[in-house]
């Protein structure tokens, strides 16, 4: 009889899964996305250093102004822009996605799709 495995641990399952391909080089690190009820968080990541380049969430002092709720696909867009503006700003224009074992959905995909429109390509 199988135990029941929770929604968390399916998703973490589904996130090392996919991260044994993306991987963060120097020249094109990672763009890891984590989200929470409330919250979406973005990070730009070198995974050979181990070294966060820039990150951007709705509890950014920027941010907080400008989006009421955090856990809603305007809040996710608002997050993306940021992320690819600071991540521009420190010369970083090609990155990998890596969706963190969410589907690419709703506040993910609002990220994903505002970072492109700044200006990140992947």
């Amino acid at each position: 009889m199988a135990a029941s495995v929770s929604r968390k641990e399916a998703r973490h399952r589904r996130h090392l899964r996919v991260r044994k391909k993306v991987f963060g080089t120097p020249d094109r690190p990672r763009l890891n996305v984590f989200r929470s009820a409330r919250h979406i968080y973005a990070q730009v990541i070198d995974d050979t250093k181990g070294h966060t380049y820039v990150a951007a969430s709705t509890l950014d002092p920027e941010l907080r102004g400008q989006i009421g709720y955090g856990g809603n696909v305007e809040a996710a867009r608002k997050v993306g822009e940021l992320v690819a503006k600071r991540a521009l700003e420190k010369g970083i224009s090609k990155v990998v996605f890596d969706r963190g074992g969410y589907l690419y959905h709703g506040r993910v995909r609002a990220l994903a799709d505002a970072a492109r429109e700044a200006g990140l390509e992947f």
